[in-house]
């Protein structure tokens, strides 16, 4: 019987933090709240992008086609009720991430509605993903299309009150990329087609009793249009979700973002900006909700591929005496 409640109350905790966080589907661990900053102000589409520590987040094919070693920290924190976080470093082929939420001290009540012991909610989760590019496999080279394949294995952890829990699940990807082409004066490039399959196998034990973790799979579609503009969007088709995003790129190094996805109760909008300063990135992303406020929030990441050693040279020069 305590078990049943202790499971029951996981559930429905879960179910809240999903409500609160306003994502498409119910959240029974950190692995079901959408992760980053970046690809969130584009509206969640990020299946078909490679761009940055990101990339392990959405589609660990991309992985790949990453030009060197990334990372990236983000925060929210929703309603003053969950805190989430994560660090992800990524290089070239594969990276490794930690998510973390937690929730603090919620007030239980019973059947009768009195208040009862203060009980807490957390979840962690280590990721490993992979990205291989087909032109590095032999048997695979000299097919004439431009393809990824990628995997990603997470590990999760669960603490509901004194009730703990943890499972592996493992996950597929898949990313295309097509030569650029024009459309009368209009030139489409990075066109990019994304395929994940989650959690094809794997549970959350909980004292012998195992969860499964739902599976899915999500269709991605990019492209940038004279250069400045990125398109993108995502179909899940496990919870039926749409995301559209687009990216706005006025002056280099800065870029606007925004971006819609659906999900129970209606839509939900997005805006974003991110800053690059030689190779440090800073991005910012602000969540609406049917019902609920909203959430902000903010990254830290440094490309070391883009950091201009010789810059920071100068700028040292030019304010030591």
């Amino acid at each position: 019987m305590k078990k049943t409640l202790i499971l029951t109350l996981a559930a429905l905790l879960g179910v809240g933090l999903c409500g609160v966080l306003g994502i498409g589907q119910s959240a029974v661990s950190v692995l079901d709240i959408p992760p980053g900053v970046q690809a969130v102000g584009e509206g969640g589409a990020a299946v078909s992008l490679a761009d940055g520590a990101e990339t392990l987040y959405y589609n660990p094919a991309g992985l790949a086609a990453l030009p060197g070693i990334s990372f990236n920290s983000f925060f929210a924190s929703h309603l003053g009720l969950a805190n989430y976080s994560a660090f992800t470093l990524a290089f070239r082929n594969w990276a490794i991430g930690f998510l973390m939420l937690d929730s603090g001290g919620i007030q239980g009540y019973d059947a009768s509605g009195d208040p009862t012991d203060t009980l807490s909610y957390g979840s962690n989760a280590i990721m490993f993903g992979f990205g291989l590019d087909s032109k590095g496999l032999p048997f695979l080279r000299s097919l004439p299309l431009a393809f990824s394949l990628g995997g990603r294995i997470k590990y999760v952890t669960e603490t509901v009150a004194t009730a703990q829990g943890g499972g592996f699940s493992f996950d597929l990807a898949y990313r295309m990329t097509f030569p650029s082409l024009s459309l009368g004066p209009i030139r489409l490039s990075d066109l990019a087609l994304g395929i994940t399959a989650t959690n094809l196998f794997g549970s959350v034990n909980f004292e012998g009793h195992g969860e499964s973790m739902g599976m899915d799979l999500t269709l991605g579609a990019s492209t940038r249009v004279a250069g400045v503009v990125l398109l993108a969007t995502d179909l899940d088709l496990g919870g039926g979700a749409i995301h559209v995003g687009l990216a706005y790129e006025p002056v280099r190094n800065f870029t606007v973002r925004t971006g819609l996805f659906t999900q129970p109760g209606g839509l939900s909008f997005t805006v974003g900006l991110g800053i690059n300063v030689q190779g440090f990135v800073i991005d910012y992303a602000y969540i609406t909700h049917p019902t609920l406020s909203g959430t902000h929030r903010i990254s830290l990441s440094i490309n070391f591929s883009g950091i201009d050693v010789s810059a920071f040279g100068r700028l040292l020069r030019g304010i030591l005496p």
